[in-house]
């Protein structure tokens, strides 16, 4: 039957392409729910063409999450795969339109990161469902704020994830893949604002002032240190401040992103980012600090690992490649749903490359590829 599943995958695959195209073309950063529905009614409306189970969950900040389940009257634990439609550009940013096929590359806004792994997800059922597959559940949720940290949402789109993957026998997120790797250890990410205050006053008497701008400066300096690629890092990556060039600047603000391999890093570093935010470097500053996002790190678990296992001998068996184990340095929804206890696997989509820039491609053949790849897991994966 293996060989007649992939068989079916190749024979829908251009279907599917076309389904990549349209998808990618639906604009859909995180702050625009307009697109990110219209995303999501794009596959509602093929899951209930095949009379496959949709739940849509409305979000008033954040798209509407949507879960398609085949097979949903099976008693045996359901197999969950996960994807996010939500994108970091602003409309209009990669011209109209927006994606476009070249040379066996697409291009486009979240092609690769995540909408390619979404359809590919996709494509995998429906070739489960062309050959008769009815063994156990298989649902596809479509996550919607995932690009931040599902704050949107007040964390209510990951909290649905991790309730309907609860009893499910694996769960496969489909970002993107990098050669014959998939990812089983992540760090985790949180942001802080940094609120500083001075003494304005005009520039020719800026030796009276205190200068918000330059005691954060002081503080960035002293974040920065933290770059330690195996432990913790910091990266200040916005800043604002001041009112005019001849004015000693009374306000500023900045966000400092702390990425950490487990809680008790996450600890240390928050320990640093409190003492950086109560020192003064510049008499008459002052400054308050607050958390704005955070994202746990998926750490090392011995179920991830011995889920791979078992898909790395399904793999061998079907004649897919096996897949090494590795770490990533961003963030996933694999982080919430390992710390839920749920076995996971994540980054087995679809191949590219130059994520969260305007030159963002995926591989058009690695559609197929992601597909096998996960239909291969769904048929042969036993309880």
């Amino acid at each position: 039957m293996g060989e007649k599943l992939f068989d079916t995958v190749d024979r829908l695959n251009s279907e599917f392409v076309s389904f990549w195209l349209k998808l990618a073309n639906i604009e859909s950063p995180t702050d625009y729910k307009q697109g990110i529905d219209a995303a999501g009614r794009l596959f509602s409306d093929f899951a209930k063409k095949r009379n496959w189970h949709v739940e849509v969950v409305p979000r008033d900040t954040a798209g509407d999450t949507v879960c398609i389940t085949m097979n949903r009257e099976s008693q045996n634990r359901p197999i969950t795969l996960s994807g996010h439609l939500d994108t970091v550009h602003p409309v209009g940013s990669f011209g109209n339109p927006a994606a476009k096929i070249k040379d066996g590359i697409i291009y486009g806004p979240g092609v690769m990161d995540c909408k390619g792994g979404t359809v590919a997800a996709l494509l995998a059922m429906t070739a489960l469902d062309e050959i008769g597959f009815r063994s156990r559940p298989i649902q596809l949720i479509l996550q919607t704020d995932e690009e931040e940290s599902s704050m949107p949402s007040n964390k209510a789109t990951i909290a649905y994830m991790c309730r309907k993957a609860e009893h499910s026998l694996a769960f496969l997120n489909c970002e993107s893949i990098r050669g014959n790797t998939a990812v089983l250890w992540r760090k985790g990410i949180c942001r802080y604002e940094f609120s500083v205050t001075g003494k304005t006053i005009h520039a020719s008497r800026c030796v009276e002032g205190a200068s918000a701008v330059r005691e954060a400066a002081y503080k960035i300096i002293e974040l920065e240190k933290m770059k330690d690629t195996d432990g913790v890092t910091c990266n200040c990556g916005l800043i604002e401040g001041g009112t005019a060039a001849n004015t000693v600047p009374e306000k500023c603000k900045f966000i400092a992103e702390i990425r950490f391999n487990n809680n008790e890093e996450w600890k240390k570093a928050e320990e640093a980012v409190y003492k950086t935010a109560q020192t003064a470097f510049v008499n008459g500053t002052s400054c308050t600090v607050s958390r704005q996002c955070s994202r746990p790190a998926m750490e090392k678990t011995e179920r991830n690992f011995e889920l791979l296992k078992r898909m790395n001998e399904i793999y061998e068996k079907t004649g897919l490649p096996v897949l090494t184990p590795r770490q990533s340095l961003g963030g996933s929804d694999a982080a919430e749903i390992t710390c839920a206890g749920i076995p996971c696997v994540d980054s087995i989509g679809v191949a590219g490359d130059k994520i969260h820039t305007r030159d963002e491609y995926a591989i058009v053949s690695s559609l197929a590829e992601a597909a096998k790849r996960i239909a291969a897991v769904c048929m042969y994966l036993q309880n």
